[in-house]
């Protein structure tokens, strides 16, 4: 009843599904870890691009379709397989108007060509990326102006892009907050309140408002099974809780997790991840008419860990200032504060010379193959024949070795595909796959036949496909650590067994 091969561990057993029946004879498959890395959906490390409005360059499909291939990016010394494209689109020359139907255009070209390389976007929207320096109290000497857009133009230029948002959601991998100061970071703003010491010193109350109205506004615009990200962690707690929310602010819980609300879709990008003890300023109180700035290191970082359970986080290196402590164990903590903090992604072409101390120092491997989820399965317990009026009992142990769950939904499918005709029929587990968290994961499901399914012998496949169907395809179906078990011509992971339906 097995398929034959060398990589799988077969056990016969004796086992009931319900009921005794001496014709219950089923199996119990051992399966083989493999070590390799491979691409897979919305997990790993990023190609970064960007564009410009008064210059947009439009992506090319046939260059993003090598980029689940391996690749060196420049000023790396290491090679990653890409299923996600950061792409930032400034939208210069808009500061005080509408978006033109021109670069609407052209932004939904670029979502077709994503679509049609198999990749998903990492997708930011800002109004300038150059800053300049002047007579400021800035510590990074970083001055005003700016150079982002007023509340108005931006809430405008959200509506704007709804529809494409809406449209192209199968594609976007996570929106990142964006439009608001330099790189879309929320930092350094004309209009929405700034962090740095000029002025008051705080972000007051109102201009809290104005952010929570704009991130709102953001919100809406996507569908509600996708999610945005972040820049700081406070942003969420104002949003959340209120303008005077505190840095001990309470995390997700796992029963609101993944619940479509407000503030189960709301998760961070982390730009300057391991470059000083409070990453620049990323754990930080910035204040409020509550209260004063101050540091909050140890109090934003614990609401991170905790709440990054249930969201995607991401993001950059930016600095090698912080080494050893940004290096591999044991003198670094890079890959136990991405382990805490839930890592599905990270840039792999900025900053290399983080980066690539994680290539000289021995956890670049393990870094890649973290980096979100890393599904394996372990065993599984099927049954060597059925009769069509019976439950098809099925038993998978699988583990996630990965950094974090999956972020986004997707179904998790049986597949009986006939072994004469090649026809499959799909059935789908009573499960949630975003809890698949990081450990042990037991699958279990109890089948009713299709009526329409003609006897015979079905092979048995496990499928984690997209959740869209305008992505039904093996570029964006899950694929299993193990060896032999994938069929990159159909997208699903074989279980090495057949049942005879009779």
């Amino acid at each position: 009843m097995i398929k034959a091969s060398a990589l799988v561990t077969t056990v016969l057993i004796l086992f009931f599904f319900g009921r005794v029946d001496l014709n219950a004879q089923g199996v119990k498959i051992v399966y083989k870890e493999s070590e390799e890395d491979f691409s897979n959906p919305e997990r790993g490390f990023y190609i970064p691009s960007s564009t410009k409005a008064s210059d947009f360059i439009l992506l090319n499909e046939k260059k993003l379709m090598a980029f689940q291939q391996e690749q060196q990016s420049r000023g790396a010394s290491y090679k990653v397989h890409s299923s996600l494209l950061y792409r930032s689109y400034e939208l210069d020359t808009f500061k005080n108007k509408s978006l033109s139907v021109s670069f609407l255009e052209n932004l939904q070209k670029d979502f077709d060509a994503v679509r049609k390389a198999g990749l998903k976007m990492i997708l930011r929207f800002a109004y300038t990326d150059k800053s300049h320096t002047g007579d400021c109290k800035d510590e990074y000497g970083i001055c005003p102006p700016y150079g982002d857009a007023p509340v108005e133009i931006v809430l405008h230029h959200v509506k704007q892009l709804q529809p494409y948002l809406y449209k192209n959601a199968d594609v976007i991998a996570v929106l990142q907050e964006g439009f608001i100061g330099i790189w879309g970071e929320n930092y350094y703003t004309d209009f929405f309140g700034s962090g740095t010491n000029e002025g008051a010193g705080i972000i007051a109350d109102s201009s809290w408002g104005k952010r929570n109205k704009f991130l709102a506004a953001l919100l809406a615009a996507l569908p509600l099974n996708r999610m945005i990200q972040v820049r700081t962690p406070q942003i969420k707690q104002k949003y959340v809780y209120g303008v005077k929310a505190v840095p001990s602010s309470g995390p997700l819980t796992v029963t609101e997790a993944f619940s479509k609300k407000d503030k189960a879709r709301i998760g961070f990008h982390n730009d300057c991840f391991l470059s000083s003890p409070d990453d620049y300023n990323t754990y930080y109180d910035y204040g409020s008419s509550a209260g004063k700035r101050d540091t909050a290191n140890k109090r934003l970082r614990n609401y991170v860990e905790a709440d990054s359970r249930f969201v995607p986080v991401g993001g950059e290196t930016c600095d090698d200032a912080f080494s050893p402590q940004n290096d591999c164990a044991p003198s670094g903590y890079a890959t136990q504060e991405m382990a805490a903090m839930h890592y599905s992604f990270l840039n792999a072409a900025y900053n290399n010379t983080v980066n690539n101390d994680w290539d000289s120092l021995g956890c670049m491997e393990s870094i890649k193959r973290k980096l979100g989820y890393r599904l394996l399965l372990h065993y599984s317990m099927l049954p060597a024949a059925i009769k069509m009026n019976d439950k098809l009992q099925i038993e998978i142990q699988l583990e996630n070795k990965g950094y974090a769950s999956p972020y986004n939904p997707r179904p998790v499918q049986l597949i009986l595909r006939n072994r004469q005709t090649g026809k499959i029929a799909r059935l789908n587990f009573s499960t949630q796959i975003q809890k698949w968290f990081t450990g042990m994961i037991l699958l279990k499901g109890s089948f009713a036949l299709p009526a329409s399914l003609p006897k015979g012998e079905y092979d048995l496949l496990l499928n984690l496909p997209d959740a869209y169907q305008s992505l039904q395809n093996p570029a964006f179906s899950i694929r299993l650590a193990n060896e032999d078990v994938w069929e990159p011509d159909t997208g699903f992971n074989s279980l090495h067994h057949y049942v005879k339906i009779s």
